[in-house]
Parts: C-alpha cells; structure tokens; sequence
C-alpha cells in the first residue's frame, strides 16, 4: 500500500495541524482549466486532493457538483482522460496524496481489476466508491489490494458499533466521516458529529477520520478538529467559485487561492 496518506497524517500531526483536502471534479470546467485549478489548489495549500470522475447520475452529490458533471461531460472528458490529468497532477507533486470519489458503474463498466490498475498507473492513492455499501466491499477489495491502491469507506454518524469495527478492519489511507445526512453541498451547514464517533473508530484501529460533507467556512473546519477529526474536506464551496468564474481564468485561480488558504489557515493551532 501506498504511503503518502500516512505520510501526510504524520507530518501534519507534527506541526499539530488538520488536512484540507479540496475536492474537484475533473475536466471542469474543461481539461485545461481543471489542470490549473488543481495546481492553484495545491499551491495554495492544499494537503491531499479528493478527485471525481465526471458521471451522468451522481446520487450523492447536490445541485452544485451535478452541475460540474455535467460541464466536464460537455467538455468531452472521458475516463480515459481524467486518467490522463492524473498523471499530469502525480509527476507535478511526486508525494502529494491522491483519492478518487466514485460511482461504482464508472468502475464497473471499466472492468474493476482493469480500472485499479490504470488508477495505479497513473498514481492515485485510494480510492471511494459512494454508492458501494461496506457489505458489498469485496466486488473491489481485492483489485484495490493487488494494486496498492488503499480501500476507503464511509462512516456515518449513526454507524453502530460492527459497522466500525468493519471500517477499521478493511479501510485503508482515510475513513470518510459524515457531518451529517444527504448529498454534498453548502445548501445545508455541516454538522460535527460527537467525539465518541472518532475515539471508537480510534479505538478499533481504523484509519484516521476526515470529515466531509457541508464543510464551507474557517468555523467548520476548526469545529471538526476540535471535535478529534484529523481533517476536512471540502468540495461544493470550491466547485461553487469554479461556477461562478468559469469564462474568468484570472479571477477564477484568485479567488481559489485566497479561499484555499484561509481554509488551510484554520487547520493550524491559533498561535501558529
């Protein structure tokens, strides 16, 4: 498996600071810029990058990042070609953390073992099936496992005691915490969920626990590690700036970086 997660977390732990992992979808709102935004994100601060693959039906997701589909599907990109701006991402920044947010169809269609291997080819880190339930786990485990390609689940604030448990023993790089219920977006305020969450998924091992889902402000993120999480992601927020700049490049990556660090600002202790 892949160590750049680990990596990341321990380094981070050092400093005593969270993880801001920006999500973005790719090819939006077409290759070219997607590959800038990337970079302004990590420039400016990010620590990971969360990535989706552009899909016709994204259940999870809410209006916002729909829409961000639905302009990378206009853009032409493909699997093939989000693979490609992968690549591009992993020999600009070697050790930076790479995780995939998906639909288990993309993956499926692809073939699971022939998808894993490519997303190994092109350097990605783990990798998220939304809509694969923890007990339907095993269509890809194996495949992620052959490829070092860490397998990471979902845990929601109402998850009983074997659901952890199963979190703990078959995640790997992150575990996923849910702010709360729903889709993604800023339409509905994050949530934190208690601590207890976090200390069990501690207590049996699992991955470290990142939270996502509503997360939009400096406040959120600093509630979150308040409350145990070892980081945030956060995905509606940027790919709303993407939206209302999209035919404005300049402005676009100004008000991208500026919004990326002061979110990487509030994962760091207040006399840092």
């Amino acid at each position: 498996m892949r160590e750049r997660y680990a990596n990341m977390f321990k380094r981070l732990e050092a400093k005593n600071e969270g993880a801001f992992i920006p999500f973005v979808t790719l090819g939006d709102p077409d290759p070219e810029t997607s590959l800038t935004i990337i970079r302004t994100l990590v420039e400016n601060g990010a620590d990971a990058l969360e990535l989706g693959f552009p899909f016709s039906d994204p259940i999870a997701d809410g209006p916002t990042i729909q829409k961000a589909s639905l302009r990378a599907l206009q853009a032409g990109m493909t699997v093939e070609a989000c693979f490609r701006l992968i690549t591009d991402v992993r020999a600009s920044y070697p050790e930076l953390p790479v995780g995939l947010l998906l639909y288990a169809n993309l993956v499926v269609h692809q073939g699971v073992e022939a998808f894993y291997a490519r997303a190994e080819q092109a350097g990605v880190d783990a990798i998220l099936l939304a809509d694969v339930p923890l007990l339907e786990a095993d269509l890809v485990e194996a495949a992620a496992q052959s490829c070092r390609i860490a397998p990471v689940y979902i845990a929601a604030p109402q998850a009983g005691q074997d659901i952890l448990r199963e979190i703990a023993r078959r995640g790997s790089g992150y575990t996923y915490l849910l702010s709360r219920g729903g889709v993604t977006g800023t339409e509905t305020s994050a949530g934190v969920p208690t601590g207890d969450i976090i200390r069990q998924l501690e207590a049996y091992g699992a991955p470290p626990a990142v939270l996502g889902f509503g997360i939009s402000r400096p406040e959120h993120v600093r509630d979150a590690l308040r409350h145990g999480a070892k980081g945030v992601f956060c995905g509606s927020a940027i790919v709303r700036i993407i939206e209302e700049n999209v035919n404005r490049t300049s402005r676009l990556t100004e008000k991208l970086a500026a919004y990326v660090r002061a979110m990487k600002a509030a994962t760091r202790p207040l006399d840092g």
